[in-house]
């Protein structure tokens, strides 16, 4: 009888052992590594370039495409089209849209 009391005993003694060596390991298993950041250079966006509103002016039949005003709110591009003196005004933000003909 004591044979098998010392043969349980030391069962649960290396079962109770056992038991933060296979915590660790599995902590070792998955270190810790810092979040990676996903980071996204683009250059600056500004309002409309006089070189953009000038090209699209041409592009709508503008010849002799000038540009006449510039504000904050708004590029003024004049010339002449198939009807003689036009002016076009475009929004000074991203992509020039066309305010007024």
């Amino acid at each position: 009888m004591t044979h098998f009391i010392a043969k349980a005993s030391f069962a649960a003694l290396l079962a109770l052992a056992s038991i933060p060596a296979t915590m660790s390991t599995a902590a070792a298993a998955a270190p810790e590594r810092a979040p990676i950041v996903d980071v996204q250079y683009h250059r600056p966006v500004h309002g409309c370039s006089p070189v953009q509103a000038v090209r699209k002016a041409r592009w709508s039949g503008m010849r002799n495409a000038r540009i006449t005003n510039i504000t904050p709110r708004r590029v003024v591009v004049s010339g002449r089209d198939r009807y003689g003196w036009n002016r076009m005004v475009f929004a000074n933000v991203r992509g020039c849209p066309l305010i007024r003909r």
